[in-house]
């Protein structure tokens, strides 16, 4: 089936298996969003499928191999940090207490010391499992700052659902932290009656990795039979790759949860058992372990992992989350008495339209002393140091904004260094913070550009692209073109993450004044997945901008989407590849700009998931008339002439039937008819065929008829 087509069903599954969660009311059926998460991905990307799946059944080996063996790395109590983002239209409504309730109610499951353990039946004690890891909040963020490991966030989404938006401070939600040394635990409200849901090792983004669970699961929470906080210990079993003790197999019998020491059973389980329950794939003996926190039954019911699933969950640590055991997150900070930092290089930003600029950089002091002086120090690739002394007064963990000297570039691409020293006139005790870097571009301003990608060099010379999430964006191909091998391209079709900006931006540009007009033209092609006559969908659209100030702000030129768009009218189930007759030519009038310098042209593309888009034959070309041309209106040349001759007209001749050539006795040799609305500015004749002498050049217009004599020599 195709990625879209499972997509599409998704909602209607979830609707379908989902019962709608208010507070105080039960959560029925699917519980848990991972393995739905993990077969959109799946439908999306047929090589993650594919290596997620290589790499299951190498560690399944691994784990095999090594089944009562624990590893060296995790022979003792392993403490990995935890920050918990709270993404919530009111994130007070989760409290600092609960949080710490969370938490201990995880380091107790896993470390097999839960008080409600003593509900495991006799016939299941040989079976509790016993991790080492635990688990503490994070004392310090990723720039070595102190943190309680909570963060909350005030989002306007009311609710969220399993496409990782909540990951993501562009889609409302919280960018994780470093996931190599961080477990990163989003709260929020869920929809569609989900519990939570968890990432899988390897499984995608690493900044998505992570656990997200409802607010109303949490120690304490509104939903009734799920608020012992048994959601996250579950979550955070497939964290470390465990699946659901059923298999998900629909009640086949013949799935697995890859271990070896948790009975076979056909589906998940639903309220709280007592005593034995068998079922169709365990129907005698000791019956199925529903008190397994990888099943589905009641907070109050699950009470246990294996021996075996915590061998494959310590396993899982040291093979894919091996740097969490190297993470210093859960270390205090020790605040030095002098530690500034430079925070952030706010001008300039990726590219420079002058050769003269003024960079401007945060400071912000990490020392417990009031930072009330600052050495910053600037250098262009390896030229020059130019320094700057600040003075002001910052009391601890505050920024601010500094403008420092001005400085001249060359064209070309740069590296520009910015660092700090000598807080109070002191050497700086951390000088890990003291240094940031970014790589810009000046190139002098054109006046024409012709681009057709045909160069290897993506983005061409003084071109730059814009990639604000970091994710797919525009891009050289050789498969598809309007003209010669290449193109630009960006991958809608791949790319499921609605409303993302991708620029590709032109180099500087100057119209000088005097210019007659300026025009710029592309050849566009782009088809949609979605029939164009659907109603209320969200497009993929097409923005042409132009910048006055170097990108700090823009005017919109042009835009397009859905049917405006489209080079390809009907709609398009498989990723987008133009014929050579799917291309349009478009074109935009720039004379409103004649006479300006230093302008930016962008082409913006906005994601709405539906199927990619191409340009090529890029061109900015500027005219200017002839003064005589203007002067007179109508203008014969060469004059005289052997040869061809230019029939030129200025402005856009209104009204003309047609014209004719005629030689010296009074004949018509040649002429050209002007169908209505159709005429131009140029045409020519070729005198070259006929005999020395004097011709005339009759332009003859509905009102009037205008000539010109040309001497033929």
């Amino acid at each position: 089936m195709n990625r879209r087509h499972l997509l599409a069903v998704y909602p209607l599954l979830l609707f379908s298996f989902f019962v709608s969660a208010q507070d105080n009311q039960r959560i029925t059926a699917e519980k848990c969003g991972t393995m739905k998460r993990l077969e959109q991905r799946f439908a999306q990307d047929a090589m993650l499928k594919a290596r997620f799946e290589r790499n299951r059944l190498d560690f399944n080996s691994t784990v095999s191999l090594k089944k009562n063996l624990r590893d060296a790395n995790t022979e003792s109590t392993t403490y990995i940090p935890v920050v918990f983002h709270i993404v919530m239209t009111d994130p007070s409504l989760v409290t600092d207490a609960q949080i710490q309730a969370q938490l201990d109610t995880l380091n107790r499951d896993f470390f097999g010391v839960n008080g409600d353990s003593t509900n495991i039946p006799p016939y299941f004690k040989t079976l509790f499992g016993k991790s080492v890891i635990q688990f503490c909040l994070a004392q310090r963020t990723p720039d070595a700052e102190s943190t309680n490991g909570i963060v909350r966030i005030t989002t306007t989404t009311a609710s969220f659902g399993i496409d990782d938006a909540i990951k993501h401070s562009y889609s409302n939600g919280d960018d994780s932290w470093n996931t190599d040394n961080y477990f990163n635990v989003w709260i929020c409200a869920l929809s569609n009656g989900i519990l939570g849901y968890s990432t899988f090792p390897d499984d995608g983004s690493p900044k998505e990795q992570g656990v997200v669970i409802d607010y109303r699961s949490l120690p304490g929470g509104s939903f009734t039979g799920f608020n012992a906080g048994k959601t996250l210990t579950h979550e955070t079993g497939h964290y470390f790759n465990l699946y659901h003790i059923w298999g998900d197999d629909n009640g086949s019998c013949d799935g697995t949860d890859y271990v070896d020491d948790t009975p076979n059973q056909a589906d998940a389980t639903s309220g709280c058992y007592s005593g034995i329950k068998t079922d169709a794939c365990t129907s005698g003996g000791n019956g199925i372990m529903y008190q397994n926190y990888m099943d589905y039954s009641d907070d109050g019911c699950l009470v246990m992992f294996t021996p075996m699933q915590v061998a494959r969950m310590e396993a899982a640590l040291n093979t894919y989350r091996s740097t969490l055991l190297s993470s210093d997150g859960c270390q205090p900070v020790v605040v030095q008495n002098y530690d500034a930092q430079i925070r952030a290089i706010n001008q300039p930003v990726q590219r420079l339209c002058s050769a003269n600029f003024t960079p401007q950089v945060t400071i912000r002091n990490r020392g417990s002393q009031v930072l009330t002086s600052l050495q910053i120090s600037t250098q262009i690739d390896n030229g020059p140091i130019n320094s700057f002394q600040w003075t002001g007064s910052l009391p601890v963990y505050t920024t601010a904004n500094v403008t420092l000297n001005n400085l001249t570039t060359t064209p070309g691409s740069h590296l520009i260094t910015v660092y700090v020293s000598n807080p109070n006139n002191n050497a700086d005790q951390n000088t890990t913070n003291d240094t940031l870097r970014i790589n810009v571009q000046y190139y002098l301003p054109v006046t024409q550009v012709k681009e057709g990608f045909e160069s290897s060099t993506f983005p061409p010379t003084a071109w730059d692209v814009v990639n604000p999430d970091g994710d797919i964006t525009w891009q050289r191909v050789t498969t598809v073109s309007k003209t010669g091998i290449a193109s630009a391209m960006i991958d809608n079709y791949d790319y499921p993450r609605i409303g993302q900006k991708d620029d590709l931006r032109m180099p500087v540009i100057n119209v000088p004044a005097g210019t007659d007009s300026a025009f710029l033209s592309f050849q566009i092609a782009a088809a949609t997945y979605t029939a164009t006559s659907t109603a209320g969908n969200m497009w993929d659209s097409l923005e042409v901008l132009i910048s006055t100030d170097c990108g700090q702000s823009y005017t919109s030129l042009y835009k397009k989407w859905g049917s405006t768009l489209v080079t390809r009218k009907t709609e398009t189930t498989d990723a987008f590849y133009p014929t050579s007759s799917e291309w349009r030519k478009d074109s935009i009038n720039l004379a409103n700009y004649i006479g300006n310098s230093n302008l930016l042209i962008t082409f913006r593309n906005t994601t709405g998931f539906e199927n990619n888009i191409y340009l090529d034959d890029i061109n900015l070309r500027t005219v200017v008339i002839n003064p005589n041309l203007k002067a007179q209106g109508f203008l014969v040349t060469p004059n005289p002439t052997n040869g061809l001759i230019a029939v030129q007209f200025y402005p856009q001749p209104v009204n003309l039937k047609g014209i004719e050539l005629i030689d010296g006795l009074g004949r018509k040799i040649a002429e050209v008819i002007v169908a209505n609305g159709q005429a131009n500015n140029y045409y020519s004749f070729d005198l070259g065929r006929y005999a020395a002498g004097t011709y005339i050049v009759r332009a003859i217009f509905s009102d009037r008829v205008i000539i010109r004599k040309v001497v033929k020599y």
